[in-house]
């Protein structure tokens, strides 16, 4: 029995990269035959996303969503527990997702060429002036109609606590006005841990807010917009069994993704 659950395990995440090589195929032709980008992140939606957990036994529960235009573009701000977030949220938003990511991600066989195809953002945040123009194609697209999940944490909560806020998503959406969705995840953490790869079957949990506007805002309301929206993201985390978060709103410079303050400590 000692050797059953690791080999279990083991077969599970070769399973998990074979389906997603599978599905970056087929949904790669997919783009080149209707030359629509929505096709592929369509097909993660409804195909590729949900096996993630499934194949764990566990069950994604998704809370009423609110009354959305989901055909108008926004910008999904979510908490960020686990790599099992970003399937979790193609599941849970029926809106297709372009997302900014990390820029080594690009560099992923199959992986960053689907996320190139469908218009995935990618950012390096070490050089500045890149992040900057990252930031800038996002707004763009946001413009042309396309919405946006971000990460701002930066990283994954090791603990579940929910980190600081990076400002970069904050100054997109006042830039292009368009509204920020605050969406909370719990349970990610348990059934992929970060820096883990063993799955655990384990109940997660989504929560979709409502829109908060950001019409109107300009480069001043930028703070006071993130910690509006990160307090509505640690309520929603707390309604579906979060711990809350860490006292500290903003992310340092050169400290994203961490408070060096209190970690332990709730909001």
């Amino acid at each position: 029995m000692k050797l059953l659950y690791p080999l279990l395990n083991v077969l599970q995440a070769l399973f998990l990269l074979v389906w997603g090589a599978f599905w970056i195929t087929l949904a790669g032709v997919g783009a080149i035959l209707t030359l629509d980008g929505n096709v592929p992140l369509m097909m993660a939606r409804r195909f590729w996303a949900p096996m993630h957990w499934r194949i764990t036994g566990s069950r994604m529960l998704v809370e009423p969503l609110p009354d959305i235009d989901w055909s108008k573009p926004h910008i999904f701000i979510m908490n960020h527990q686990s790599a099992m977030d970003i399937p979790c949220a193609f599941a849970a938003l029926p809106v297709n997702l372009r997302f900014i990511a990390k820029h080594v991600l690009k560099y992923v066989p199959l992986l960053g060429w689907y996320m190139a195809l469908t218009g995935m953002i990618f950012i390096n945040r070490s050089h500045h002036r890149e992040a900057v123009r990252s930031l800038a194609l996002a707004g763009e697209r946001i413009r042309a109609g396309k919405s946006i999940l971000a990460f701002p944490e930066g990283t994954r909560s090791r603990d579940g606590l929910i980190l600081p806020f990076k400002k970069g998503p904050f100054v997109l959406a006042i830039e292009a006005q368009v509204p920020i969705v605050p969406v909370a995840i719990e349970g990610a953490l348990q059934v992929l841990p970060r820096g883990g790869i063993w799955l655990r079957k384990h109940d997660i949990r989504v929560k979709v807010g409502q829109p908060i506007e950001t019409k109107g805002l300009g480069k001043a309301d930028r703070d006071a917009l993130l910690r509006q929206v990160r307090g509505t993201v640690i309520q929603l985390h707390r309604e579906i069994g979060g711990p809350g978060g860490v006292p500290q709103a903003i992310a340092e410079r050169g400290q994203e993704g961490r408070s060096p303050s209190a970690l332990s400590s709730l909001e």
